[in-house]
């Protein structure tokens, strides 16, 4: 069964204005698009055709043969986490276990913004920044590329796009702004919660 381009979780200009209607118009309905488009080609009449994105993904990581494959698979993969790691009107202060858990890791919500922040901003060229769960401990990583924490033995719960195409019609080259309106207007701490407890 072939991949299917997930909708939105929200409108195209609901994050507005720290992510445009622009934006998404281009990552989710082109970028995130042909990540889809290429996964089906390339998974087409060979034994992947027909297994969930995770199993590709895990399945094609130290292939050199299958980089292709394996890039545009776990874009798909990242990009559908990273709508899912923003809402309308979010960011502000986590409540309940995560709370806890940033808390308890990074001494306070500030250290960890800050922790983040520096993921993402020093991550040189394409890539993303993480928070994941790690041998039962949250940590703040970053990945090159479409390179992405489960194929690490991580547990992804929170991402955020730093490839330019993310960021450059809204804020050119301020990524550290793009990375700040994220933390502070966007984070759906209510996913992180419920990635955490999955």
């Amino acid at each position: 069964m072939a991949f299917e381009l997930p909708s939105l979780p929200y409108l195209p200009n609901a994050l507005e204005p720290y992510i445009s209607a622009r934006t998404l118009e281009f990552h989710h309905g082109k970028h995130h698009a042909t990540y889809v488009a290429n996964t089906n080609a390339l998974t087409k009449d060979t034994p992947l055709a027909g297994k969930s994105l995770e199993e590709v993904i895990k399945a094609t990581a130290n292939d050199t043969e299958k980089t292709g494959l394996f890039n545009n698979a776990a874009q798909v993969w990242n990009h559908t986490f990273f709508w899912n790691s923003m809402k309308p009107g979010g960011g502000g202060v986590p409540t309940g276990d995560i709370a806890s858990w940033i808390n308890g890791t990074f001494g306070s919500l500030d250290n960890f913004k800050e922790e983040f922040k520096k993921a993402a901003v020093t991550q040189f060229g394409s890539g993303w920044a993480w928070l994941v769960l790690e041998n039962g401990s949250l940590k703040v990583t970053k990945t090159a590329n479409a390179d992405t924490p489960m194929v690490h033995g991580q547990k992804a719960l929170l991402t955020c796009d730093v490839w330019e195409h993310a960021y450059y019609l809204d804020y050119q080259n301020r990524r550290p702004d793009f990375v700040q309106a994220f933390l502070d207007h966007l984070v759906d701490w209510d996913a992180v919660t419920r990635a955490l407890s999955n």
